[in-house]
């Protein structure tokens, strides 16, 4: 006689713990793992994909821990001040192999950040968030021609 043990039932808990510990964890800010997050969602859709997460954890979980991430990291650093902003920004910037100069200029002109919003997020909160990097991206320009100057005047 046979019987059919039921799958163990997995929360999304779990999958939300075992994607900070394996994936999250590896990358170096906040603002780096926002926009991680936000890669794995599909923009037609909004819907989230992570072949790992949904091979150990069912392709429903993995989503919802992935949107909970991505929720979770956007509403931190929504209460992040200005300064910690900034050197979230630097941090991304500094830890990537294009010019900073560049990332900056394209940044401020294109304005990527907007695609890392999560979807189901107060709108009022956005907002300010798009406006509070649109700043410290200002303050890393200034900052950056600050430097560049004193550079050449000595």
């Amino acid at each position: 006689m046979s019987m059919d043990v039921p799958e163990r039932a997995v929360t999304v808990e779990e999958a939300y713990d075992d994607l900070a510990r394996r994936t999250l964890s590896r990358i170096s800010s906040d603002l780096a793992r926002l926009i991680y997050l936000a890669s794995t969602r599909d923009y037609n859709t909004g819907k989230y994909n992570h072949d790992g997460l949904a091979a150990c954890f069912r392709v429903e979980i993995a989503c919802e821990a992935l949107e909970l991430a991505h929720r979770q990291i956007f509403y931190r650093m929504a209460g992040y001040s200005l300064e910690e902003l900034v050197r979230e920004v630097e941090i991304y910037v500094s830890s990537s192999q294009q010019s900073r100069e560049e990332i900056l200029r394209v940044w401020q002109k294109l304005e990527p950040y907007r695609v890392a919003l999560p979807v189901n997020v107060d709108a009022a909160l956005a907002q300010l968030f798009v406006s509070n990097i649109k700043l410290a991206l200002a303050i890393l320009r200034r900052r950056q021609k600050q430097r560049a100057m004193g550079a050449s005047a000595s």
